[in-house]
């Protein structure tokens, strides 16, 4: 398992400020000892609307010159745009198709293989059947758009935020319902939190089609410093064969943070966890 961490503490994502480019974020989380970076595709970091070709290039160079892993991308699921695929305007359903596509051919362009699929939410007057009904097109039409990139879908329930995908039984439903080879599953530890469930019921539910995690202790606090039970958790993964990025999501829900103290608290209990856990099964055989 890698460990990577997402961009949003560091960018304009939720809160304003602290604020930095992504260039100074590269250097910060590589220098941190992160196997990997989720990038989010909001200013000032990479929304595509705001990168050119040399722009592009420069980033993909900066990955390669820190030796730092594009984990993964993920959309921002606010602002003006909305990207909701629930949406009951077709035109904002057009775009969010147009948004995804336009991801991951970034992505792939940065060596990355993952793209996180937020399903969106259902608007008052809509029904959930049909708000389900939208979302599932969008995926499909995108996924076999995609397909030629390599990049993998991967759905993510987030109670916290939705109405309409919020569990592992709602992301798996819509696995399945789209049933295409490159749409697989996520979760987010914070949700699960919300919703109190339990994260090991998620990934084993998940099993083989959990290819991305979301690490995040409740309040959106640094793994370990909450009442979520990470060890379960690991142990779990390594039950699963999990072999993906265990990705920070955690410090951007509020003004005031250190986002380099966050990174490096979540890293400095993330890191020896697995490590112990990988020895403690090495011991066993």
């Amino acid at each position: 398992m890698k460990i990577s961490y997402n961009t949003w503490s560091y960018s304009s994502f939720f809160v304003w400020v602290p604020s930095y480019t992504l260039d100074e974020t590269i250097k910060r989380i590589a220098r941190l000892g992160y196997d990997g970076i989720e990038i989010g595709a909001a200013a000032p970091h990479a929304y595509p609307a705001h990168l050119g070709a040399d722009r592009r290039a420069q980033v993909r160079d900066l990955l390669q010159e820190h030796d730092i892993a594009l984990s993964s991308m993920l959309p921002a699921p606010s602002g003006g745009p909305g990207n909701n695929p629930a949406s009951p305007y077709i035109e904002e359903r057009r775009a969010t198709v147009a948004h995804y596509k336009e991801l991951a051919e970034l992505v792939a362009f940065w060596g990355g293989k993952t793209l996180i699929y937020l399903p969106g939410w259902s608007i008052f007057g809509t029904s959930r059947r049909q708000a389900w009904a939208w979302s599932r097109e969008v995926l499909t039409e995108v996924a076999d758009a995609i397909a030629h990139t390599g990049v993998t879908l991967v759905i993510e329930p987030t109670s916290h935020d939705t109405n309409l995908c919020m569990s592992a039984d709602d992301a798996i439903e819509l696995m399945q319902d789209v049933d295409r080879p490159n749409v697989k599953l996520m979760f987010d530890t914070f949700h699960v939190n919300y919703s109190r469930e339990v994260n090991t019921d998620y990934v084993y539910k998940m099993g083989a089609d959990l290819k991305h995690i979301h690490i995040s202790d409740n309040d959106r606090l640094p793994p370990g410093q909450g009442v979520v039970d990470f060890p379960s958790t690991v142990d779990a993964l390594l039950d699963v064969g999990f072999d993906g990025y265990l990705t920070m999501e955690t410090g951007f829900h509020r003004r005031g943070i250190e986002p380099d103290q966050d990174a490096r608290e979540g890293i400095e209990y993330l890191r020896p966890l697995v490590d112990r856990k990988l020895a403690e099964r090495a011991n066993r055989k």
